[in-house]
């Protein structure tokens, strides 16, 4: 029998909850606790830091009370997690809250954070423009310097409900309406004002908290990415901890602008985009070029490295895509057709087909690792909303491709496949590639079992190979773990174009086999592979990447002939041939204009050499040789002149 006292001391130790911080030390509080108060039992100056706590890895709000035993991590403002909470609280109230008082008549959708910044999609009665973005900042700047407390409060469904309803909120409605949890929505209200919102979370503790901030940019946005619903307007913005990292930031937007593809593709006259085809590209002659050169570039690189290169179908029955998993995962993002009453889809992958090519014949595992390469055309019914350039299109490129090998070749193939990838990489000029883990997701395919597997297997490859990399919870791909390779550009934007993914699932669903050693079947394991992702978004990142000025070994165009008048127009024809001749993609002006002129269009079409060609190059049979960014002139003898291009030009 337990007495009256053990049982006291048994609840009493049972509602004390142990916390372990990052260092590893832990420690037992009352009942009750909250972020707050850890801060604050911890040191003044942390608390006064404090935005959010992190528990078992998830972010709550200061004032959250916390029951159970956990490993907590105080989130200060001077982290990475905190400048996010700062800026999700300066969306979701500063800026909703400034939006309407200034626009009361005006209906809030969502507003998150995203990288580097904020947005919130607003319906406005009548449109507003860049111009009255002072007028919010102003008024933004206002709410800050009150100072209000952040208050939390959690309301059942029909509670939420019946807030929002009072406020014609019907965004909100929907939200609260769509979802499926009946109690604990989160609403946040600023102190002393009529001000709430419906939101995740976690908050700052006070707007006074709140860094220096800056709106951006204006576009539209369809509610929910449906081009069926209203068309809202996307109020950009960023903020940082102080005004240097905010005028380091708003430096960095204009290079970009600067660098904007779609402004330097139209200069630099490589194609062109048009409603008539929404999400796809028009290539012109140029750009054309510079695709093919990519093409052909990673084409004898994947040869090398031991891939067959495969062509597969555009139309594919539904019921491949239904035993493949894809039709009820990416239903939605598929153009389908019906033919012979059949229903038939335009491919958004290329991985079945590839299985289905490796299922013909009867494999050994003598023939194992087979690597399948393809420059998939795939097509994908993204809104329209959601279209930007190259960066985001409905048809595309994939350098795809897929290792079929036995579990023990997994560490091998990953190895080979992460230095392929970093030496494409360094040879278009990237040298800085962060590696992502991520893991499954909610939604997936397969066993807990098999996803125990292919995580493993994964994260030993990856080790092996000597790589460091970052976990990306829960961003796996739907039958498989992978590894994402992120990219740094000349400004320091991250670009995620590589993958790598382990599937134990499709060899299963679609059965491919092999004969093993012991005489028996075996299901490979399959492993999704792309380096530039799409070549389309790739050469988006490219002309960024380089302002337009690619290397000569890369350029649509790599020599630009300009004559100083009409008499030098034969030898400049000789020369043009010649360069043609050695593989040179080049190009001649021989107009009648000024060669200040020539030169200097030259020069906008970012071309890496220019000959000049005047009265004493045709006598001397040389050329005048004039680089890109470049005062330097360089006479040369035509033989040397086509010589130092293809070096140059890695032209061999």
């Amino acid at each position: 029998m337990i007495d009256d006292w053990h049982k006291k001391t048994f609840n009493l130790i049972k509602i004390m909850p142990k916390f372990i911080f990052p260092d590893g030390r832990s420690q037992i509080f009352d009942e009750g606790i909250n972020g707050s108060s850890i801060a604050e039992s911890i040191s003044k100056s942390l608390l006064k830091a404090a935005v959010a706590i992190s528990v078992n890895g998830i972010q709550k709000d200061l004032t959250d009370e916390l029951k159970q035993d956990a490993e907590i991590k105080i989130i200060t403002l001077n982290s990475e997690e905190g400048l996010e909470i700062m800026r999700h609280t300066l969306t979701a109230q500063v800026l909703a809250s400034a939006i309407k008082n200034l626009y009361p008549s005006s209906k809030l959708a969502i507003g998150p954070t995203i990288e580097d910044g904020f947005y919130y999609d607003i319906l406005f009665e009548s449109p507003i423009s860049i111009d009255d973005f002072p007028k919010i900042e102003k008024e933004m700047k206002r709410i800050i310097e009150g100072g209000a407390k952040i208050n939390k409060t959690l309301k059942t469904k029909k509670e939420a409900i019946n807030l929002f309803a009072k406020k014609n909120e019907n965004y909100k409605l929907e939200i609260i309406k769509d979802s499926e949890q009946e109690n604990d929505f989160q609403i946040y209200k600023q102190s002393d004002t009529n001000f709430f919102d419906l939101c995740r979370g976690p908050h700052l503790p006070s707007l006074s908290m709140i860094g220096p901030f800056k709106l951006t940019k204006l576009s539209g946005a369809y509610w929910r990415g449906d081009s069926k619903n209203k068309m809202l307007q996307r109020i950009y913005g960023t903020a940082w901890a102080n005004d240097k990292d905010l005028k380091k930031y708003l430096n960095r937007l204009e290079e970009a602008e600067k660098r904007d593809h779609r402004k330097l593709g139209k200069e630099m006259n490589l194609f062109h985009l048009q409603e008539h085809a929404a999400g796809s590209v028009f290539w012109h002659p140029r750009g054309w070029t510079l695709y093919k050169t990519i093409v052909n570039y990673i084409r004898k690189k994947q040869e090398s490295a031991g891939y067959f290169e495969v062509n597969t179908p555009q139309l594919v029955d539904s019921k491949l895509w239904k035993d493949s998993g894809h039709w009820e995962k990416f239903r939605d993002q598929m153009f389908v057709c019906e033919s012979e009453q059949k229903i038939l889809a335009i491919k958004p992958m290329n991985c079945p087909c590839h299985v289905q090519i490796f299922r013909q014949g009867i494999k050994s595992y003598k023939d194992l690792p087979l690597r399948m390469a393809e420059f998939g055309s795939c097509h994908r019914n993204e809104a329209s909303g959601a279209l930007h350039g190259l960066m985001r299109l409905r048809a595309f490129i994939q350098d795809d491709a897929h290792i079929f090998c036995t579990e023990k070749q997994i560490i091998s193939e990953t190895e080979s496949f992460c230095s392929l990838l970093m030496q494409i990489y360094k040879d278009f000029g990237f040298e800085e590639v962060k590696i992502k883990f991520s893991d499954r997701p909610a939604n997936r395919a397969g066993t807990d079992k098999v996803w125990d597997q292919a995580e493993k297997s994964l994260i030993d490859a990856v080790e092996s190979a000597g790589y460091e990399y970052e976990l990306n919870p829960g961003e796996g791909a739907f039958y498989g773990p992978k590894l994402e390779f992120v990219l740094r550009d000349a400004i320091g934007r991250d670009w995620q174009c590589g993958t790598l993914q382990v599937d134990f699932v499709l060899p299963e669903r679609l059965d491919a086999s092999y004969i093993g050693e012991d005489g028996e079947k075996h299901r490979p394991v399959m492993l999704h592979r792309a380096i530039l992702g799409s070549f389309e978004r790739f050469i988006g990142i490219l002309i960024e990447h380089y302002s337009g000025r690619f290397p000569p070994w890369l350029s649509p165009v790599q020599v630009g002939l300009a004559t100083i008048n009409s008499d030098c127009s034969d030898y400049a024809e000789e020369v043009f041939l010649e360069l043609q001749k050695n593989n040179i993609k080049c190009v001649k002006d021989i107009r009648n204009e000024k060669l200040n002129y020539k030169i200097r269009d030259l020069s906008l079409q970012k071309i890496n050499f220019i000959g000049v060609i005047g009265v004493k190059e045709v006598e001397n049979r040389k050329i005048t040789l004039r680089t890109l960014g470049s005062k330097d002139q360089l006479v040369l003898k035509l033989d040397d002149f086509i010589k130092k291009i293809k070096n140059s030009c890695r032209i061999y």
